[in-house]
């Protein structure tokens, strides 16, 4: 698949009467974006408001952060949730706003849901407090379960990021990258001299609101499968859970995937990028030894000589990560796992749930458990009435001044474990 990525750089955002993009400034007309969200009639309430670099801004609590994007050609963006399913995207020409991001922000789902700063000492721990943030802020009808106000919360966010990318069908972006991955023989035939690397990319997948969308499919429902690098970047795969904020893969996160996007600037230099496996986090020991054997055989249909593994969340997942790792270095395939770590506020518990002796390579995003001083802010969107409830919080860390402190996982991406942050550790 050969997807042709245009980005245009947006350094601001405004309302105004007519949405539209000029001079690097994405103008957005406030009422008409509002009123596309609430003609979903889960929600009752939807306004909009803007979060830029450096301003003393606090965004809780987050449900997801989408960078907006249309297809120009090869299919239809966000496929199987909002649009089609056929063609599958990764191919064709995709244009993206870079700088600028939907966040959708409302009233508690689980207590998972997470803070951006976009300022203070939190800011540096999040990439979002970099981004130019349209924040969608909604509130449920009364009554609604838990996963129908998540979808709900959900499509609110990808439609606004659909519908902002659309602005930038008919234009000229400011740069334009190429990204190619051949079918399998060819493939392997390109750089028959430099070692063959897979990705393996674990979907968190762990019940109730713990859910990702493959193609529209809740990633419980898949086994293991090949997907071309393009796809997850062309907007395959969608976030749909509540996981801890530090890890919390957003839906940025996978169209920005920093393991696929740094293989492909590795490719044809000193590795031979062969694609992605994509497997889910089981909940049932059966269903793990399943999938992690089917891990293992992709690789040897493959051939691959090295892959990258990462996980969502920590605890229970930490034991797919293990069984994928044992099982595919034991099928002869050499194996780096990246993750984070969570050893407790004094550093001295286990950093991961499960371990295995094959395991020995590991690049460490951080540790969650450290704990951060959140000054007050001059603006809060969304709520703090849920801060000590969400994971990183606890009773009574919250003064009276709106300032609190919290574990360094209160924070969204702040150790995602796919890398895409600033934190990591040294082995000695």
């Amino acid at each position: 698949m050969r997807l042709e990525l245009g980005k245009f750089v947006i350094k601001d955002i405004q309302f105004a009467e007519e949405s539209h993009i000029e001079n690097q400034v994405l103008y957005v007309n406030k009422a008409e974006v509002e009123a596309m969200v609430l003609e979903d009639d889960k929600l009752k309430e939807c306004h909009l408001d803007i979060a830029r670099p450096g301003e003393a801004t606090r965004i809780t609590p987050v449900k997801d952060v989408i960078e907006p994007r249309v297809k120009v050609s090869g299919g239809e963006i966000f496929p199987g949730v909002i649009g089609k399913v056929s063609p599958q995207v990764g191919s064709g020409r995709t244009h993206a706003l870079d700088g600028c991001c939907v966040v959708t922000v409302g009233r508690i789902v689980g207590f998972q849901e997470g803070v951006i700063d976009m300022s203070g000492p939190a800011a540096d721990y999040c990439p979002f407090s970099k981004t130019v943030n349209l924040c969608v802020v909604i509130e449920p009808q009364e009554g609604l379960e838990t996963h129908v106000y998540e979808r709900a919360g959900r499509l609110a966010g990808l439609k606004t990021a659909a519908y902002l990318g659309e602005l930038a069908r008919k234009l000229e972006p400011d740069t334009l990258e190429v990204f190619e991955t051949k079918s399998v023989f060819e493939q392997a035939a390109q750089y028959p001299d430099l070692p063959k690397v897979g990705y393996i990319h674990m979907l968190q997948s762990q019940g109730l609101l713990h859910d990702t969308y493959y193609y529209g499919v809740d990633a419980k429902q898949i086994v293991p499968t090949f997907m071309y690098p393009t796809e997850i970047m062309d907007g395959a795969i969608v976030s749909g859970n509540c996981v801890a904020p530090c890890d919390k893969v957003t839906s940025y996160h996978h169209l920005h995937n920093p393991v696929i996007e740094d293989c492909y600037r590795h490719h044809g230099k000193d590795i031979n990028f062969m694609g992605v496996i994509l497997t889910n986090e089981n909940v049932f020991l059966a269903d793990k030894e399943r999938h992690s054997d089917m891990v293992a055989k992709f690789c040897q249909w493959l051939e691959l000589d090295g892959v990258l593994i990462t996980e969502e969340g920590y605890g229970n997942p930490d034991t797919d990560l293990m069984m994928n790792c044992r099982k595919v270095e034991r099928a002869g395939t050499k194996v780096c796992l990246i993750t984070d770590e969570f050893p407790g506020k004094d550093g001295k518990s286990a950093s991961l749930a499960d371990t295995c002796e094959e395991a020995t390579a590991l690049a460490s995003c951080g540790q969650g458990n450290a704990t951060l001083k959140f000054p007050a802010m001059d603006k809060v969107i969304g709520m703090m009435d849920y801060i000590e409830s969400q994971i990183g919080g606890w009773a009574g860390c919250v003064n009276e001044d709106g300032s609190f402190e919290a574990e360094l996982q209160i924070i969204i991406a702040s150790t995602i474990a796919n890398g895409f942050n600033k934190l990591a550790a040294r082995g000695y």
